[in-house]
Formats: C-alpha cells, structure tokens, sequence
C-alpha cells in the first residue's frame, strides 16, 4: 500500500501549508513546492517510517489475517522495489487524485492556470510508476479513500494510468475479503455493488453502475461499526489519531454528514497516541469533522465530561507535551467559552504554544447560514443569539482567548447565493481582521473555497471568469487578510534551525505577497473597486 507523497509529508509543520499541493504547478515552481512540503526518509527496507493514518488503518486489518511480511505500506520512492511477481495488489490512498477538490478547484479558477495542480501530479507519476513497475506480473492497481469521486468524474484516467479498480467506502471492517476476491477475480460474484455512489444538485445519493467501480451494497450495511474498526499499529503522519467518525451537524454541503457517528472511547485514543509517542512524537492530532460533537448531548449542547476525558487521556500519554484537534464549529467557543479554556489548560496552549484547529465558516450570510447549515450554530440559534456574523465574532475571542488560532474556510458559488450574501461574507472577514482580542490583534487564517457544481466539473469550462464581482472581493478580502498574517506570524511560527526558519519565513512571506498581488492585479483587470472591498463593513 502507498499513497501520493502531497498525503506523506508534513509541510514544515508550518500552519496551512498543508493545502500547498493544491496550488497550480505554473506559478509554484518544483523546486519551491519541494522545499515546503519537507522531506520523508524511508526505513533500511523501503517501508515508510510514517504512513498517513488510513493507511495505518488498513495495515492493521490485513495484518489481523495476514503475516507481517507479506502486507507492505511503502514509502513512495520505493514502492516498485516490492512488486514481485507473487504481488497480488497495490493498493493506492488518495484524497485528491485529479485536482477536483474544493480548494484545488478554486486555485485553478483564482489564477485562471490550466497547468495541473501539484497533487495530481504527484499522483500521477506515482501511478505511471507503478504500472511501469507491474508489467508482466500479476499485481493489480486498486485506488481507495475519499478521492475516488474524481475518478468517477473522469473515468478515461484509469485506463491512463493503469488502475484496474477503485473501491469507494470505508472498508476496515471488508478489506482482507474485498482484496482476496479482486485477486481472485470474484469480485462481481460477492454482492458488492458494481458501480459508485454519486450524488444530484440536491445532495440526494444516486447510485451509478460501471465495471470498474466497487461500493458497499446499499442494502447491506455500508458502514464498519466502532468494534469493526481496528486500532493503528504505526505511526502516522501529523501524529494523528482519529477520536470518531461522522459528524451529525447536517450541513446540505458535506457528504460527511450521511455517514453514522461513531464515536472512540478515551481508551482506544489513548492506545493510538501511544503508538505515535512510543516513535518519538511529543504532540497528537486528533482528528474528527467536528470535535465539539464528541459525544454532545440534545441539541448539540457539548458534552463538556466526555471531552475533557478525552483530552485528560491523550495528555496522559507518556512523552506528549501537547494536543490538536482537527476541526470544530464556531458556536462553541462564543457559548462556551469556559470549555475552550479549560481544554486550553489541560493540552498546555499558551503564548508560545497556539492550537490551531479547522473551522467552516462558509458564509457571513445569515440567510446562507440558515439555509445550508443551521445546525452549525447550535446549541446558539442566530436571532436570539445574535447574527452569524456576530456569533462568529464571540467565536474568535473564544478561542483566541485561550490560544486557539482558527484557521477558517469560506465558499463562493452556494446554491441560491447573491451578491448581497458574498458582500455579508467581506464584511465579515473585514470586521474579524481589524477587531483586536484583549490588548491583541485576532489571531485567524481564512481561505476561500469555490462550490464548483459536479455538471460544471464534467464540462471542464470553469475559468477566472466564472467569479462575479462579489465573489472576487470575497477572494480578494481573504488572501488580504492572510498576506497580514503571514507577515505577521511567518518568522515566528517557522520551524527548524535559524537558516531553515529565515528560509521558510522569506518564502512565505514572497508568497502571500505575490499572491495578494496577483490577485490585484486580476481585481483591477476586471474593474472592481479595491477600496470599496477593503472598507468594506467597517463603516
């Protein structure tokens, strides 16, 4: 098993640098895409020494039924050196195989760039690799994780690139079955569905048929349940360990939200971290799509017991000196702030040790915000709680308060939107980037993301031109509060030696620089009033 090297590497551990192989590969050169996303050193055999955590995942299945030489997570470089001529499969993870995720999307629209994003190149030389490296055995390429879609939107890509198969679903609980019949070719005798799973401009799930698709059947149980899920045996990328599954909040945007909650004890989290520890990491991830639903209670009122202990476990792992979640909403730290706080004290943030988490905005629009996510704001509701935008606000202080520094998303293109609503959405990021916290500035990253309909993505006619004037000062609002940021914050949250900390902090300052210049330039070119944008709600 291996996975493309934008999923294997952990960025300089720099915030948001995560998202660079996103970029298109035009105005980012190789060189400069290869000094920010670090390097990743094999073992002596070839093994990747980290492995993103699905991958893990797996491992730990196929190794329930199978010996320990015989299941492999390779590290990239190497992966061909383990294709022998008794190699039954070569499983491949991706996220975003063909550019056609959200944030790749809107990079690709932004700079008006046909050059093809960083991630898929990366996966594409490691696919041509391994197929060149299979000839004239019998090993057979098979691609899971959640960026199968993209290969049902452009199936042709398979027979480029040699995948014989892609499996669509979580599959901890079937993989030793799933691999054994697509080896033995009994796969369409076992009752999966022949075909994937696809989705309609209303988010209702469509079932597709088509050969060279493998899903759970829909009529069978599709989901593994928690006792089916196997624990990881190494370590991981980002020293992640998940916390649960699902997410409950019901946003009509996020295919997250169909898939059952299940939620890890303490314990379960606890034996992960320690995996990660026993390799010498000091820090866990820990992942979720929404970490404050963590065992919530009526009306996602947060559990604040559950969380705490859950927390409490992962710090008590001997060798961990701090703790990360992954992703949170908004509307607790503006309710709860006390709960922010006491997580704060228990995980050790402070001036000097800033936890940064995910969070989905989406919109400054409260109409868009009830429309597409009313969840999101519970147990606030906007009306008696204030607007989004004001929620939102208290959200910042929240976490910032106890050094939590968002790093927030936004989106251009929802269903229904109008102008009015992209405006709601500058003044909101106006307003957060010039409110001061205590005797600070906010501490926030916001990035803009298109909602790019899967029509569209089939017609392959989306451009820059497809940004209306609102949805541009959206852009231009957000990549101007990150040039400050960057600039603000790039020495000092750089890692490494002196040399390697003025390198990264010099780059990324060049970068946000030029990118806020291009996007100017692109501003003026298409006549919108740049001082109209930058005033923007602050009146």
């Amino acid at each position: 098993m291996v996975s493309d090297p934008s999923l294997s590497r952990e960025y300089n551990n720099f915030p948001l640098l995560d998202f660079l192989p996103c970029a298109p590969s035009g105005p980012v050169p190789e060189f400069v895409y290869n000094f920010l996303k670090g390097h990743r050193t094999p073992d002596d055999n070839g093994r990747a020494v980290l492995a993103p955590y699905a991958l893990r995942k797996l491992e730990s299945a196929l190794l329930a039924k199978n010996r320990r030489e015989d299941v492999v997570v390779a590290h990239e470089h190497f992966a061909s050196s383990f294709i022998k001529d008794d190699t039954e499969i070569i499983g491949v993870y991706t996220m975003d195989p063909l550019g056609l995720g959200p944030l790749t999307m809107s990079y690709s629209i932004l700079f008006g760039d046909q050059s093809k994003a960083w991630v898929r190149i990366e996966f594409e030389r490691l696919l041509k690799k391994l197929d060149q490296a299979r000839k004239g055995k019998k090993a057979k390429i098979v691609v899971g994780g959640p960026g199968v879609w993209e290969l049902t939107v452009m199936p042709e890509m398979m027979d480029e690139l040699g995948i014989d198969l892609a499996f669509q679903g979580e599959a901890d609980d079937i993989i030793n079955e799933v691999l054994e019949d697509i080896s033995s070719n009994a796969i369409y005798d076992k009752g999966y569905f022949q075909g994937y799973q696809s989705f309609d401009e209303g988010f209702h799930k469509q079932w597709v048929k088509h050969d060279r698709f493998i899903t759970r059947m829909r009529n069978s149980k599709q989901f593994p349940t928690l006792d089916d899920i196997p624990l990881i045996q190494g370590p991981t990328v980002k020293a992640l360990s998940e916390v649960m599954r699902g997410c409950g909040i019901g946003c009509d945007f996020c295919e997250v939200t169909l898939r059952p909650i299940r939620y890890y004890t303490p314990e379960m989290v606890k034996h992960e971290v320690e995996v990660n520890a026993k390799f010498g990491r000091n820090s866990a991830w820990l992942h979720s799509d929404e970490i404050f639903a963590y065992q919530h209670g009526p009306h996602f009122v947060p559990n604040r017991d559950a969380i705490m202990d859950l927390f409490r476990a992962t710090m008590s792992v001997k060798g961990i000196e701090y703790t990360n979640p992954t992703h949170g909403r908004i509307s607790i730290p503006a309710g709860f702030p006390d709960l922010v706080k006491d997580i704060s004290s228990v995980v050790r943030a402070g001036p000097e040790r800033w936890i940064g988490v995910q969070v989905g905005l989406e919109t400054g629009s409260d109409r868009l915000a009830l429309e597409h996510m009313p969840n999101k704001t519970l147990p606030l509701k906007i009306g008696p709680d204030g607007s989004w935008q004001q929620i939102v606000a208290e959200g910042v202080k929240g976490m910032n308060l106890a050094y939590w520094r968002p790093a927030f998303t936004v989106q251009v293109g929802q269903m229904d939107e109008t102008p009015d609503d992209n405006w709601e959405t500058v003044a909101m990021v106006n307003r957060l980037s010039n409110m001061d916290v205590g005797d600070s500035p906010s501490e926030f990253t916001v990035t803009p993301m298109q909602n790019v309909p899967l029509g569209l993505i089939k017609s392959r006619t989306f451009t820059a031109e497809l940004l209306d004037e609102s949805q541009l000062a959206v852009y231009y609002a957000c990549y101007r509060h990150l040039a400050k940021m960057i600039k603000r914050d790039a020495v000092r949250d750089s890692k490494g030696n002196l040399a390697k900390r003025t390198a990264m902090s010099m780059t990324l300052n060049l970068g946000g620089w030029g990118l806020l210049h291009f996007i100017e330039g692109m501003c003026k070119k298409r006549g919108l009033d740049l001082e109209k944008v930058k005033r923007y709600g602050l009146d």
